[in-house]
Formats: structure tokens, sequence, C-alpha cells
């Protein structure tokens, strides 16, 4: 019998910017009223833990009127414990920062004990006994770490992202983490950037759903129970696109693009509930995003009623000296917290120059208290007044680290995010008579690249287990495994060949070769650009060197962002991308590669052909020139003289072991009005002898707007699980605000007119010809 599954659709543009319309129509005569059908309004987000609590307000009210002024700017102050080979230590003048009441806030600081007594320093040696907040990078797992970010999202399992996050959550708190800085929830559209890593990639409707799926993970719903964390929503705004993918650089974006593709993702986050959010190291429109009043006051506080505090990033307010928007750190720290700032991470520029700049009346100390009182009431809600070492247990922390519930939930995770790119000849899974098999590359038996970057209190050394260790515990008796580094990742190391003759010996003996091969671990992250996308090193050599053996081949990449690997597309019979999956990644990777699990990780990300088409997403818009109105060869339209204009792997993008095929969609009606909606349905057959996951996704093209469209927008998506020979009808309901924009005038709603719609397995796959739609007045 089938089965029908509806998804009520929420537009992530239309919840983003709805409430900026007001000053677009202030300023824009010809802009709709606001009372237009068409218009989309969002109330102000008002989440749980936002709540009315008369006896906090009391409580917080008493303990602000005993505060001294440089008390006060203390609890704006965050600063860094630091982790040496022989554990934690914090720098002496910090301890001394501490015991004065300097320090409000403590990051890279865990464990129980570490954190009770830096606790304890600050309960026992100031004057109001305020208790530290501690915060830490815990961004895909804490001890037990799950693939990166990028590769959770290559999932599209909700469920399992926020799985994810609320382990991390357990971990981290049983070690007295109360705060972390995730979830990063920019855009990435230039595979140059490393950071892109560290978010669910290009798209805006994915992208949001993923920052209310971690949200949620971290938070739980309620910020009193000892296990909650609070969440970062980061970083805010318009990071990721950073002119020429360089880490920290300038962006120089419209206002529209900011509106419908970068702040989406923000405002989801702010209407799950998120807690805190961070400035970013980028200026918007000409100024510094840690001193950009329209960022973090117009937007985020008048217009979206976030109720949380926000922190800087790591010395941003002193950056924005050399920004050139600041004459010194006194100024910027005026400029900073004037704009919306509540906390000043590592740079000390409150706790050196705010106090001054009260005196001599640059400052309101009304600013100064409204932040207090933010993070004064974050400490209340998690219960830090009433027990200040509440997450300092050392027996739950013995009793919670990696788990084995936690180690097979990073297993499932790491397994659900590997995609399938290419499997000619039906390579994978590996046959049984497969009595061979070689393992080959610097990535083959690599602990520390396991993780990946970010890996917060992870294991690096001992715990990840490697792609030979899971296929050696997976293969069984009777099957060799042997390994051969052969090749490196380092850029120096590129045009030698030390190690060849060993792989390639070890290959010519071999029934299949499994060539594991990517990027070390911190060529993604932080500060970690790349100008060039093809395998570091000397791998590629290599690679072609093991295919002209005739042997067949494996390729298993690990890496944090799109590579350029268009040679093995087109000459290794099979390629898995496994991302850097986590702590039990090796065991991961041996259950897709032998068919214990069947791949079903779609790409949250478009893979150019080289990186001369970056950047490059599946959303772009048309030109007046398109390739396609050409005839094949054609000048004068827009293309490349060398390469096509398609991408190497489109965005949606990934294989099965077992096939799928698409009924052609259907629709409820063939318009809708103001106040209506439409459902969309298609059948999806498991055509193949497996039973698999299939990621169903459903696209809209508006054809004419008072501004240019994107050729296609996801709208929609839903995993659904099919044994051989099942069928399912999936069905999406969209409404007018699921089709909402930034318009001409720049009011946010939706207009009249005809738009396409498919339900297909990629951005790149009409399974069927598009249906067609109307939106009336």
């Amino acid at each position: 019998m089938k089965k029908s599954v509806n998804v009520l659709l929420t537009s992530a543009a239309a919840l983003a910017l709805a409430g900026l319309a007001s000053a677009a129509q202030a300023s824009t005569p010809e802009a709709p009223a606001a009372s237009s059908p068409t218009q989309v309004s969002v109330a102000q987000a008002q989440p749980e833990w936002a709540r009315q609590d008369p006896a906090m307000d009391a409580f917080i009210a008493d303990l602000m009127a005993k505060m001294t002024l440089q008390e006060k700017i203390g609890q704006l102050t965050l600063l860094t414990s630091d982790w040496e080979s022989t554990g934690p230590t914090m720098r002496e003048g910090y301890k001394q920062d501490i015991a004065a009441g300097r320090v409000g806030a403590i990051f890279n600081a865990y464990t129980a004990d570490y954190t009770r007594e830096l606790q304890r320093a600050a309960i026992e040696g100031t004057r109001l006994k305020i208790p530290l907040l501690f915060g830490y990078d815990v961004i895909h797992g804490h001890r037990t770490i799950f693939p990166i970010s990028l590769g959770e999202a290559a999932s599209w399992d909700l469920d399992a992202i926020e799985k994810s996050a609320r382990v991390s959550a357990l971990e981290a708190t049983a070690e007295g983490i109360h705060w972390t800085f995730s979830p990063m929830v920019d855009i990435s559209r230039d595979a140059r950037w490393g950071r892109g890593s560290e978010g669910a990639g290009e798209d805006v409707f994915l992208g949001s759903e993923i920052a209310r799926a971690r949200v949620r993970g971290y938070q739980g719903d309620d910020l009193g129970a000892v296990d909650t964390l609070l969440a970062t929503a980061k970083h805010f705004a318009a990071y990721g696109a950073a002119q020429a993918g360089r880490d920290y650089h300038t962006v120089d974006i419209s206002e529209r693009t900011l509106r419908d593709v970068y702040l989406p993702p923000f405002k989801a986050a702010v209407d799950e509930g998120v807690a805190t959010f961070m400035t970013s190291f980028n200026e918007y429109d000409g100024v510094p995003a840690s001193g950009s009043k329209y960022l973090l006051t117009d937007v985020l506080r008048h217009k979206w009623g976030f109720d949380g505090f926000v922190v800087t990033d790591y010395t941003s307010i002193n950056e924005m000296v050399p920004h050139g928007y600041s004459k010194d750190l006194a100024q910027a720290g005026e400029q900073a917290l004037n704009a919306g700032v509540d906390m000043d991470m590592q740079g000390a520029v409150f706790m050196e120059n705010l106090a001054r700049s009260v005196e001599e009346g640059r400052v309101d100390t009304t600013q100064i208290d409204q932040a207090v009182r933010r993070i004064l009431e974050m400490k209340y809600r998690l219960g830090l007044f009433e027990d200040p070492y509440r997450y300092a247990d050392n027996e739950r922390e013995k009793a919670t680290l990696y788990k084995p519930e936690f180690l097979e939930a990073a297993r499932d995770v790491a397994r659900k995010s590997m995609v399938l790119l290419k499997n000619e000849g039906d390579v994978l899974p590996l046959a049984a008579e497969a009595g061979r098999i070689a393992v080959i590359g610097p990535l083959g038996d690599s602990k520390p690249d396991m993780i990946g970057s970010w890996a917060a209190g992870g294991d690096r050394q001992t715990r990840p287990v490697t792609i030979l260790e899971g296929i050696e515990a997976r293969a069984g008796a009777g099957v060799s495994v042997e390994y051969a580094k052969g090749a490196s990742y380092e850029f120096a190391d590129a045009g030698k060949t030390d190690g060849f003759a060993e792989a390639l010996a070890l290959a010519e003996g071999s029934d299949v070769i499994v060539a594991a091969m990517g990027e070390k671990w911190d060529m993604t992250g932080e500060a970690a650009s790349r100008t060039s996308l093809d395998l570091p090193g000397n791998q590629q050599a290599l690679l072609e060197a093991l295919v002209a053996t005739g042997k067949p081949v494996v390729l298993v990449m690990l890496s944090g962002r799109p590579n350029s690997i268009g040679w093995a597309d087109e000459n290794v019979p099979a390629i898995l991308h496994a991302w850097y999956p986590g702590t039990q990644g090796g065991h991961a990777v041996a259950d897709v590669l032998f068919g214990d699990y069947n791949p079903s990780g779609k790409l949250p990300v478009t893979f150019p052909r080289n990186v001369g088409q970056v950047p490059i997403h599946y959303d772009m818009k048309n030109t007046g020139r398109p390739i396609e109105l050409g005839a094949p060869g054609a000048k004068y339209v827009s293309r490349y003289l060398n390469t096509p204009n398609d991408p190497l792997y489109r965005f949606g993008y990934g294989l099965s072991y077992t096939t799928f095929t698409y009924s052609p969609a259907t629709l409820s009606a063939a318009s809708m009005g103001p106040g209506g909606s439409i459902t969309a349905s298609a059948t999806i057959t498991n055509t193949g002898d497996r039973a698999g996951e299939e990621v169903v996704q459903l696209y809209v093209r508006d054809l004419v707007g008072s501004v240019t469209r994107p050729v296609q927008e996801l709208k929609g998506f839903e995993k659904i699980m099919l044994k051989p020979g099942e069928s399912r009808t999936v069905s999406f309901t969209l409404t007018p605000a699921d089709l909402a924009f930034t318009r001409a005038d720049m009011s946010h709603g939706w207009e009249p007119g005809e738009f396409q719609l498919w339900i297909a397995p990629s951005s790149g796959a009409k399974a069927s010809t598009p249906v067609t739609f109307t939106l009336t007045e």
C-alpha cells in the first residue's frame, strides 16, 4: 500500500526579513502597503527560554544595583584558557582577572575538575560571587566526534543532525561546558573558502532547516536542564561571501543578496530559540560586523526580536582598527558596544577602555547595563546562580564520555553523510570474491585526519578508527588487507614519487584497490583557503598510476570542501566522498564499501570541474544570453572557451546501490490565491534489488519577477526508505509565503505569476517535465 508523506513547508526566505519591509516602505513611496495580501510578515521570536520570570528579574535588578562599573564591564569580557600537552592551563594574569571580577566568561576550558577550579576562583574570590560562563567550540562533537558539519549536511537527515548535536551537548556539559560556538549557519558558495566545512553548504532552505535542527539538539527544550548547551548562531553576517574565498577578507554583496541568501538561516535560528549570536570578522556595506548597528540592532534586535546576547568573534573588536573603521581600540570598543555587542571575546577592549569611555561621555551606562543584564539572565536561566558547580560533576563526566550508544550514533551519522559519486560497473559494494584488498593513500591509515578540523576535545591520536582499521575489522577471515601510504598530501611533495613503487607492487597483487586520498585535516576550516581545488601533494600522480594497473579502483575521498576531481570522474570506476567522518569513520566507510549500509548522502554543495568555475551554485540566475539559446559551439553566449558551464557534480546529487524512478509530478490545483496552497506529489519507486533511502527534492522556478529570479530553488525535501519494488507517494504543500523574496521596492513578499515545479533526485535531474502553476492576486 502506498503511503503519502505530507510536508508543510516553511520558507526560509519568507521567515528571514519580512520585518525589514517597513523600513523599505518608509523610503520607497511605491512600496505596497503593509496590509497588502502579497506582503509577508513574521511575528518576533519568543523562545521558551525568554519567558517572563519575575523572580529572575528581581534577583538580577538587586545584583546589578550592587555592581560597580568595573564589575559590570567584567561580565562583558570573555577570555581564553589554554590547552597544552600537559593539560589545561590559565595565563597568570587571567587568574588575577577572574579573582578581581574582571572576567565574566572563559572559553577553551573543560573537564569537571578544571571548570570547578576556575569557578571556585570566581565564587570564592570575588565580592559578588557571580559565576563564570564556560564556552567552547563544540562544532561536530565534543569527545565523540561526528562527521564535519558539511558532511552531516550531506545526510539531509534532520533527525540525525539533531541527534549529533544532542550527543555533543551531553558530553560537553558533562565536562563543565555551558555554551558552544555553534552552529555556523553561513551560506558558502566558494569552495576556496576553508570554513565552508563548518556549515551546511550553499542552499538557503537546507541551511535554515539544519540550523534549526542543531539549535534544538544543543539547547533541548529547557535551558535549566543540566545537559543544556547554549547554542550560538554564527557568523553574523555574510562571512561566507568572502571575496576570492580568502578567509577574513572583504565582503561586497547587495542588500537583496544579504536578505535573500545570507540572513535566512540566522532568522531560522532565532525562530528556533537560539540563545546567543556571534559577530563575523568581515565587513558588510563598509562597516565591520562587530560595529554594525544595522545588523546587530536594527535587524537582530528590532526586526527579529532576538532576546539573547551577542558575543564577538576572536578579537574582532580589535580588528576594526586595521579595517580602517576605528582610530584606536577605545573607539572600537565604543562603536561595538553602541552597535549592539554584549561580550568581547579575547580582545580585552571593553576591559581596558570602557570605563574611560563612560567617564568621558562616549558610552552611556544604560547600554552597558543592558548588555550585562542579557548575560546575567543566561547565567540565571542555566541555574548557575543556584549552583555554580552543577555542570562540574565528576561522576557524570565518567559515566557520559564515549558511551557505546554515542559511538554508534557517530558511526550511523557518518555512513549517512557519505555520498556515492560514481559506481561504474557496480564495483561497489566490494565483491565477496575480493580476497586481496589493497588500501593505498595518505588517508588510509591516518587517525588525526579522520576527525577533521574543529574536533573539540576529541582524541586525535588514539580514538579515531582509520579506513584501514575499519576494512580489516569488516573483511573477515580469509581476506588479505594490506596498506601502503604511497603518496603525500603535503603541498611541498608535489612531483615526488617516493613510495610509489611499494604502493604499485601492492596494487598489482590485489583484487581491488581502495585509494584513500584527499586533503589533510587542517587544509579546511578556519584560515585554510586554497587557490587550487586539486588533490594536494603527489596524490594525483599515484592515482593515475594505480588506475593504469588495470585493477578496479575505489577512490575514497576525505575532504572538507568540493574538490576538482574531473580526472577521477572520467577514469576511476567508483568514488565515495566520506568528508572527515569522525571517531568511528573507518567503520562507517567499511559499512558502505561492503554494502552493509546503502549510501544515501546527497551533496549540499556544487562540485566544480575546476577552480575557474568558482563561485558556482545550483540556484544561480540566468543571463540574457544563456548557453542553451545558442547553437553548439556558439561564441556570443555565456560560456567558457575551455570547459563546459555545467559543474562536475550538482547540488543534491548522490547515487545508491539501488535505483529509483520518479513519476511525473502532479498538482492539487492549477493555481492558488493569497490565502491558498498547492500540493505537489510524485510517486517514487525502488526499481533495484536492495532496500535504500532516497532524498526526494522539490524545486520551484519563478519565471518572471520584478527582479530577476534564480533558475531553480529548493523548497522542500523528504528522506524516505523503500524496499525493493516498493513505491511511495511524497507530497509537498506550498503556500504563497514559500515563494516570497525581496522585491524591486525592497519589500518582502510574493508576486503573482507563473511558476514551474518539479520533484527530482537532485538539482540537475528533472525527473519529469516541470509542471506549471499560477499564483494569483
